[in-house]
Formats: structure tokens, sequence, C-alpha cells
């Protein structure tokens, strides 16, 4: 976790506190989160994790036979073993462009639904789910975000939207989204705390007052209820005081611009163009065994022309050294 995050945690052990996120520092964070999306009438609520976190909104925005729509790529559909379905909501996937969803096939997609007679037979329809930035390090616009917003509340869908990695696309180069408008064109979203300087922990964004009714009990119910709520309280106050929420992503964003620039001088190609911390890059298969040896980094798959993806993901502590390092390796 970020230093800043662990100094709080030890400057504030000795004090006493409520539980189940009755503590001070678990209100003060969500006043301040309030203030960041410029929302009065915002509700937020801390989780530990992302997974758990879409499992829990999903399940207690829609009815036993309702569905949730994604892209193919989507994080709910192939990153989290079947947890939604665990929770009796079928995830309904659409083919997704540079791991976004369009408005288009969206519309299509529901126009063709409801148009069967036999619409009522199948699993409805309940909930739109999009990730920003998407699992492939792009991030929609404005108009592609709200053209969506419009086609869901025009059918009466929930739009939620996944923000485990939030910081790094609100800081990216060409972003023209930030938290107030967020908020004011989704039904609800989570600003991940886990791949952002904390050691876990999602922050809940209800943003039209409309935090279900008891979803207290679905969180306890999910197993997902901590006694010791300050864990997050405690992590989120820090990361939105004096901006360090904004300030890990961008030192990120810029060690990989500086790491992208790096593999382009060395020849390497990219899968994508992304503008955020995660770099899909492709490695000749002749060298990937070489690679692992001196660096860590996820593989993503072939890509059919004798390379393989590889993810490579900077953080707040990635350093000039890691970079220098890779430099070598290359």
């Amino acid at each position: 976790m970020h230093p800043t995050i662990l100094d709080a945690f030890i400057r504030t052990n000795g004090e006493y506190s409520l539980p189940y996120g009755s503590d001070e520092w678990t209100e003060r964070a969500k006043e301040k989160i309030k203030e960041a999306c410029g929302s009065t009438e915002a509700q937020v609520f801390f989780l530990t994790g992302g997974t758990q976190t879409n499992a829990t909104v999903i399940h207690s925005l829609m009815n036993s036979f309702q569905g949730v729509i994604c892209v193919d790529s989507g994080h709910i559909n192939t990153h989290e073993a079947g947890a939604i379905e665990r929770t009796g909501h079928k995830v309904i996937t659409l083919p997704a462009v540079n791991g976004k969803l369009t408005a288009e096939t969206l519309d299509d997609y529901l126009r063709a639904f409801f148009a069967d007679s036999n619409h009522e037979h199948c699993v409805i329809p309940g909930m739109v789910y999009i990730t920003f930035p998407t699992e492939l390090g792009t991030i929609y616009s404005k108009s592609e975000i709200s053209t969506i917003y419009d086609i869901c509340k025009r059918r009466n869908l929930v739009l939620f939207i996944d923000g485990a990695r939030l910081g790094y696309g609100l800081m990216a180069e060409g972003n023209d989204v930030d938290l107030p408008w967020l908020t004011a064109h989704c039904d609800v979203f989570y600003i991940g705390g886990t791949k952002m300087g904390a050691i876990c922990g999602e922050a809940v964004v209800f943003t039209h007052n409309n935090m279900p009714k008891h979803f207290f009990s679905y969180v306890k119910q999910q197993g997902a209820l901590l006694a010791k709520g300050r864990l997050t309280g405690i992590q989120f106050d820090t990361l939105f005081t004096d901006g360090l929420y904004f300030k890990i992503a961008q030192h990120a964003i810029d060690m990989a611009m500086k790491m992208k620039a790096m593999f382009t001088s060395h020849g390497y190609g990219f899968w994508g163009d992304s503008p955020t911390n995660q770099q899909f890059v492709l490695i000749p298969d002749s060298k990937l065994a070489r690679f692992q040896e001196h660096a860590a980094f996820d593989i993503w798959g072939p890509d059919g022309n004798g390379n393989t993806i590889c993810r490579f993901v900077t953080s707040w502590a990635t350093t000039g050294k890691d970079l220098a390092d890779l430099e070598h390796i290359l």
C-alpha cells in the first residue's frame, strides 16, 4: 500500500471507534468523496474487493429474473469465476469494439429483444455494466457514456460503471470525463482503491440517492461486511486528502508512457493503444521465455502472428530504477 496510508493506520491504531462503518474516518471519507463527485445526494458505501463489489451491487439492484449486459471481454464475464451467475443473474454478453460497448450494439440488441413477442420467457435485461477504463486500457468519452446512459434511461435499465481502475482513466491523456460528470451520467459506479495504492477497498457511489433499501443487509448476506469498517474508511479518507488519489494515478500513467516509449524505441509493437497504466506489448514468441526470467507481467494470449500479448502494468510504486532495469532487459 501507499506509505501515506500505512502511516495513517499507524497514527490511528490506538484510537477506539464504532464498528461496521460507523467510525469517524468512514464518515469523513464519505463526505470527501461526495465533495469530489460534486453531489450532495450521492450515497457512498465501502467494500473490500472488486469482484465482491460487482456481485453485491448487481444482485441488490436487479430482480431475480433479470440479467446484466456487458461486453464479451468485460471483467464480470471473464475474470470473476462466475460470481455474478452465482447470485442468480445471467451475464448477457455483446461484442466489444476496442474493449468498449457501443451505443449502436446496445440499442440494436435491446430493440431486437423487446420486439420478440416471447421476450417475457427470456432473461430480461435489467442493467448495463461497463468498465472505465476497459479491460484493454481504453477509455470511454463523454459522448459514448451519455449516449449509453440515454438508452438505459429510455429502456429503464441501470447503468453501472466498474471503476476498479477509475483513477487511471480519469488522469489519462485525452480523457474528457471527471468525477462530477460521471456522477451525473450513471446510476452507480465505484472508485477503486485496491489497484490505486490501498491495501484493499472500493467506494461504491449510488449517484442519485438511489442506494437500495437495506443495502447493508445485502452486503452482509454476501459475506462482504467488515466489522472493522475503519480499515476502508481510513484508506479512502487518506486517498481523498490533498488529491492523493489523483497524484497516484498520474504517477502511474507517467511511468506507463515512459515504459511505452521505451518498448517502442526497441521496436516492439502494441495490441491496441492504451493511454492508461496498462500496456499490452507484443513480445515475439522466440523472446518470451527470456523475458519471463527477468520481468513479471501477464500473458494475455497469442496475437496469431508469432507474438504473445503481454500486459505490463505500472502503479504508484513504479520507480525510475524499475524502468532502468526494464531498459537493461530490453
